[in-house]
């Protein structure tokens, strides 16, 4: 068996790697986070509901990102009085997602739950690297006519189709899903730990102003 050397092929990947990811987050929008912020923090104050919905990796991230933001922005959680975000993640109903996908198809999986459950002002957060699943493009355009309001967190570079449906496209300038996926979960961490905070800082207020906008984490 070879020797591996110190400069070896896979040193350099995991330096190109990396790099790759450090550009990708030092290239993001701000202004377009602090909206879905902004946006996300509205739905709760005003008592809607927030869909998360992706596909493959991306689906593992909407469940992750309604863990987060529905148990974890929690601060007193045996606390009924306490106000809770209404997270719901599309990818995590196996029977609901396999029924329509065999009787009507893929593309149908989510746009029939949200048939089910979507009202004016409620949040669809879409995430696909592409942009271009035809399930997520057919859930946005639905939830659009229904007065949804849509975040996208997308990638390779011009965010696909959805970008141009979503009200705050937040795209990855990365042309790999790798650095991509990472660069969203990295969004859905950022953007709960921040609301997580508000949550505490209010304490129940029902006040919640400009002054929630993002600011520094610390």
């Amino acid at each position: 068996m070879k020797k591996i050397q110190k400069n070896s092929a896979s040193k350099k990947f995991i330096n190109s790697y990396f790099d790759e990811v450090k550009h990708c987050l030092d290239s993001l929008d701000s202004k377009k986070i602090e909206l879905a912020i902004d946006m996300i923090l509205r739905a709760y104050k005003n008592d809607r509901k927030v869909f998360i919905l992706g596909n493959g990796g991306s689906a593992s991230t909407a469940s992750h990102m309604a863990c987060d933001l529905g148990k974890g922005t929690l601060q007193r959680i045996y606390d009924n009085s306490e106000r809770r975000l209404k997270v719901i993640s599309l990818t995590d109903n196996v029977a609901v997602m396999t029924a329509y996908g065999n009787d009507l198809g893929f593309e149908d999986i989510f746009v029939q739950q949200l048939r089910n459950l979507v009202e004016t002002d409620d949040v669809i957060v879409a995430i696909s690297g592409s942009g271009n699943s035809k399930n997520v493009i057919k859930a946005l355009s639905y939830a659009k006519e229904c007065g949804a309001k849509t975040i996208g967190f997308l990638g390779f570079k011009t965010g696909g189709q959805a970008a141009g449906l979503v009200d705050c496209p937040i795209i990855v300038d990365s042309n790999f899903y790798g650095p991509i996926e990472d660069v969203h979960n990295v969004l859905n961490h950022l953007i709960s730990s921040w609301i997580s905070k508000v949550k505490n800082m209010h304490d129940g207020n029902e006040k919640l102003t400009n002054e929630n906008k993002a600011v520094p984490f610390r």
